[in-house]
């Protein structure tokens, strides 16, 4: 049954069509948790619950709810760097022959209308994709990778990039992990919900001006590979996260970054949309 997760003010909670949102706590008379993390690791009782929003009470409106991440502390946060050819390109890097994998602190996640506390002049952004792990595995083979994901959701990678390239190999993982440097929301949505989970539009806007337009099959690696090569170094676990990669038109092409009062609009197409003000 698809189902579209969030956490409402810290407590777990189904979305339906409508985006009302129902805290699953009272929803299934306790049989599911009111913590994020412990509802996400039973898919299964999102399935039945989902499946009984229709003749259920909303608690609220999605619009007017005090939204943290979905996975607001993930054991593993992976990122994946020049994952689009054309963001290569504007780097000026070369393709990558396997995945560029970072690690992304679980201390900088937050929600995904949350301030995002710029702490230098060279802040950058990126949006991308998230693939949440919902069923723990080793050595996953692509061709069922997807049965590994519980859901999809946006997150923005932002990125100082003085930092990231302080030292030399850069520092990836440092300059990506800020505090706040990692927003991730609305919703997380469940895999069945999308007719084709591989072919998703994806925008990025700062201040009401397009930066970033592309979809994800234009992603050189796809989810189901990056399972494939990660899973086959570690085990992924229920909640581990993946930022896919980012689209062309981040800010460091044309030396243009983060200033305090910018609005950073992240969307996915089928999941929705992050607003994220810069302080």
């Amino acid at each position: 049954m698809p189902f579209r997760f969030a956490n409402v003010a810290g407590r777990s909670a189904l979305v339906d069509v409508d985006d009302r949102w129902y805290d699953l706590e009272r929803l299934t008379a306790g049989a599911v948790s009111s913590d994020p993390m412990a509802a996400i690791g039973d898919a299964p009782a999102l399935d039945r619950a989902a499946a009984g929003l229709a003749d259920a009470t909303a608690d609220g409106a999605l619009g007017q709810a005090m939204l943290g991440s979905p996975v607001p502390t993930p054991r593993n946060v992976f990122g994946i760097g020049l994952n689009y050819r054309p963001h290569a390109e504007e780097s000026n890097m070369e393709l990558p022959e396997r995945p560029l994998v970072f690690a992304k602190f679980a201390s900088c996640i937050v929600g995904p209308n949350d301030d995002v506390e710029l702490r230098s002049e060279t802040a950058d952004w990126e949006v991308e994709l998230v693939a949440v792990i919902g069923t723990p595995g080793r050595d996953i083979a692509a061709a069922s990778a997807w049965d590994h994901v519980l859901g999809l959701t946006v997150g923005q990678d932002v990125s100082d990039r003085r930092l990231q390239f302080a030292a030399k190999p850069p520092h990836f993982d440092l300059g990506k992990s800020r505090d706040t440097y990692g927003p991730m929301g609305p919703v997380l949505v469940s895999t069945d919900s999308f007719h084709d989970p591989t072919d998703l539009a994806i925008t990025c806007d700062i201040n009401g001006v397009a930066k970033q337009a592309d979809r994800t099959t234009s992603l050189i690696f796809s989810v189901a590979e990056l399972i494939e090569y990660l899973s086959a170094i570690v085990t992924l676990d229920v909640g581990d996260v993946i930022f896919t990669g980012t689209p062309a038109g981040v800010g460091a092409a044309s030396k243009t970054f983060l200033r305090p009062g910018d609005v950073i609009t992240s969307s996915v197409e089928g999941i929705g949309t992050m607003v994220n003000t810069c302080k």
